[in-house]
């Protein structure tokens, strides 16, 4: 299992886990989900649950890596396989990073 807190703007907003390669799950932080005044951090992530679950890594959060030579070149420099988006995105998405979400691994637990 490995976890990864998700920030929106410096606050964090949920935790993005990954039980293995097929089974993912964003959960809204309890503070985030029951603050009326706080935005859903993805139009396919909306508040109107605080657990979604998948088979995939969700789009919103694979659509924040980088593709075709960039993506090449991170993977060989991080030593990452090009196929562990969850790993690619962990490496990548906790610093310089264009929007305001911001993603920084916090554990992994043995499979």
């Amino acid at each position: 299992m490995r976890i990864a807190k998700v920030y929106r703007n410096g606050q964090l907003s949920g935790n993005l886990i990954r039980n293995s390669p097929k089974s993912y799950e964003f959960r809204y932080d309890d503070a985030w989900f029951l603050n009326n005044t706080l935005p859903a951090i993805s139009l396919t992530l909306p508040k109107t649950q605080q657990l979604y679950k998948a088979d995939h890594l969700f789009p919103f959060f694979f659509n924040m890596l980088s593709e075709g030579v960039n993506k090449k070149l991170q993977c060989r420099q991080l030593r990452i396989d090009e196929k562990d988006y969850f790993g690619l995105l962990l490496a990548t998405a906790s610093n310089d990073i264009i929007g305001a979400i911001t993603i920084v691994a916090e554990k992994t637990i043995k499979e």
